[in-house]
This record gives structure tokens, sequence and C-alpha cells, in this order.
């Protein structure tokens, strides 16, 4: 299961806007629109899903944030949802005797929150071209439970992770790594080793020293630590944050789509 995080389109949200109160219409997907991780939802994409939904009976999740663990955080249902021209548009009824979907509704109301997720699986995608660039297409999309949230999360790791997982299957379909890709990829291994060596030598330098004899102060003797260029002790956890940040650098200029 994946998720996607929009602009929120927030169209209307209570009586002054013509609905009933506690509902809201947003547009919560966009098509056309080539997200951070090269997807493009496609025209069609929740047609079949919404048929099933329909034919099912049961209500379709309105969630904050994709907070599925806390039951408050299941804010209320979508009423109607359809396929408009820019994209996935639903009216949902929040749930008004939960404190946090009152909350919730009034940040919509007062365009507080700048964002639109939904959970979905993916039913059927592959590669196209857009504007000249290759995109990932995804035709048809199975969805879970939809939501307003305040950012998306996890965004950095979805992009390494997705990423990843499509070099995998293009390597599969026979698709061929340009020079530049390859040498960006061993460029991100090298990093990420280096923070996992990192993280290992600050786990064992955190370890206490085992001897055979007690020390004659009767205090356990601190491990050295390299000191800085002002006197002050370097930490390990230090040097594992400095190959972090290094790792997510060349995570974040590496466009592997």
């Amino acid at each position: 299961m994946q998720t996607k995080d929009f602009a929120a389109k927030v169209k209307a949200a209570g009586p002054d806007d013509g609905l009933d109160e506690g509902q809201f219409k947003a547009i919560v997907s966009v098509f056309g629109n080539t997200d951070s991780v090269g997807d493009v939802v496609m025209p069609g994409a929740f047609e079949k899903d919404l048929e099933r939904w329909a034919e099912s009976g049961d209500a379709m999740p309105v969630i904050w944030a994709h907070d599925w663990a806390d039951p408050f955080s299941h804010i209320g249902q979508v009423v109607k949802a359809d396929e408009v021209e820019a994209g996935l548009q639903v009216v949902a009824q929040l749930d008004l005797d939960n404190p946090k979907a009152q909350q919730v509704y009034r940040l919509l109301k007062g365009r507080r929150v700048t964002q639109f997720s939904f959970a979905y699986d993916v039913l059927d995608a592959g590669w196209g071209e857009k504007d000249g660039q290759e995109v990932y297409e995804l035709r048809e999309l199975k969805v879970h439970e939809v939501g307003p949230c305040l950012v998306g999360a996890n965004q950095e790791t979805e992009l390494l992770a997705v990423k990843a997982a499509r070099l995998a299957s293009g390597a599969k379909a026979g698709r061929v790594l340009s020079k530049t890709n390859y040498e960006r990829l061993v460029e991100a291994r090298d990093a990420i080793s280096a923070v996992l060596e990192a993280a290992e030598e600050t786990s064992e330098a955190s370890a206490p020293e085992k001897t055979d004899e007690p020390s004659q102060t009767g205090e356990v003797a601190e491990l050295d630590e390299e000191p800085t260029h002002d006197g002050a002790p370097a930490k390990s956890s230090d040097a594992a944050k400095s190959v972090a940040r290094r790792a997510l650098a060349v995570a974040r200029i590496t466009n592997l789509s």
C-alpha cells in the first residue's frame, strides 16, 4: 500500500458554501500532474474502484493523516465521490461529535490545511511520456481511504523507496541503466554504507569496556575520544549524523526516474 499527497483544493466547507453542517468538498487527487516521484495519476484511474465502493454499500473512510491506529482519527466518511476533469472529487461528512473531527473541520473552513492524501494499491500502471520526460502512469488504483493532512508523511522515504523499486522493475524488464544513473546509485550505496558503519561504531563505542580488574579510584574508565578543534571531545553520534546528512543530500539530488 502507498500514499499520495496533493495540495488541497477545498472547493466548499459547511453551510456557507451550500453544504450540510460538517461537510466539505475537495479534490483529493489531481489528474495529469507529475508528482515528486515521477508518478502521474491518469484519468479513469478511480473509475472501477468507485464502482466497487458503490456496490459494496460501505462508506469510504476519511482519516486524518493516515492515522489508522487512533479511532478518533477516523473523522468521517465519503458520501459522494466522482471523477471530474480535474481529478478525484469527494464530498465528505465529518463526525462532529468527535472533537478531533471538529478541529479538522475548523482547519478546513479556515483553509489552514494545505494537503489531502489517499492510501491506495496500484492495480495497473506502466511507463509513459509527458512533456518529453519519462513518467510512471498510474492507470488503475484501489483506494483504501482519503483524508486531509498538514504535510505528507515520509515524503523523502517514499521518494527513495519508490525509485528503488522502479529501478529494480526496470532492470527485470530489460531496461538499461544509463551511466549517469549507475554512478548515482553507486554514490548513494556508498553513502548509505557509511551511515551503517558509523551507526555500528556508535553502538560499539557506547558499550562499557570490560575489564577484569576494578580501577583504583572505583570509577569506570571513560572511552578515549578524539578531541575536536575546540578541545571538546568528539562524539561518534556526531559523525553518524554528519554521514547521514551526506546520504540524504545524495538522495535528494539523485533523480533516478
